[in-house]
């Protein structure tokens, strides 16, 4: 049987709540979630390592100092700040596609879903980008929350759409809309 992958947690308040941010034995952040979504992200946690205690085992410890002080810069108006910290994720091919291109998108920008199905070069595929986004474990390091609908309404986020509202304020008070 294989070793269960150790990862570490710990909290960080910020403006819209308590966050959760596990990084695994080199630093590197494996899920950033919120508090009141612990049952979420522990499903998430188990859709892409397997079993608590067999896939991966959570140990509390303080984060690394380069991820809190991102985090932290982040929520002070340094929207750049973030795009440094490396993430790894457990998901199919096609979510880490999704994921890789979540990164691409700017702070203040948004897109919708069908112009990210482009980018990725599958424009059939946009319920398919839908799921992937609302399976993103790293809330905004992988920026799911600046994906909207076609209509350009705020569509669901993770961590509710009052987040996702602040989150898009905080990052541009003139959203460009695609």
């Amino acid at each position: 049987m294989a070793t269960p992958l150790a990862l570490f947690l710990d909290e960080l308040a910020t403006p819209v709540g308590t966050m959760l941010i596990i990084v695994d034995s080199a630093g590197t952040l494996r899920v950033a979630d919120f508090h009141d979504y612990d049952e979420r992200m522990r499903k998430l946690l188990a859709r892409h390592y397997g079993a608590e205690g067999q896939g991966y085992v959570i140990s509390r410890a303080p984060l690394p100092a380069a991820v809190r002080s991102a985090f932290e810069r982040y929520f002070e108006g340094d929207l750049i700040a973030i795009d440094a910290i490396p993430v790894a994720t457990n998901g199919t091919d096609f979510q880490r596609q999704v994921w890789a291109a979540l990164r691409t998108i700017p702070a203040g920008e948004t897109i919708s879903y069908g112009a990210l199905a482009q980018q990725i070069g599958n424009p059939a595929a946009v319920r398919a980008v839908g799921l992937a986004n609302g399976a993103n474990p790293i809330a905004i390091v992988v920026p799911c929350h600046r994906v909207i609908g076609a209509n350009n309404g705020l569509t669901g986020y993770g961590g509710g759409l009052p987040r996702k509202k602040w989150l898009l304020e905080h990052e541009s008070k003139e959203l460009r809309l695609f």
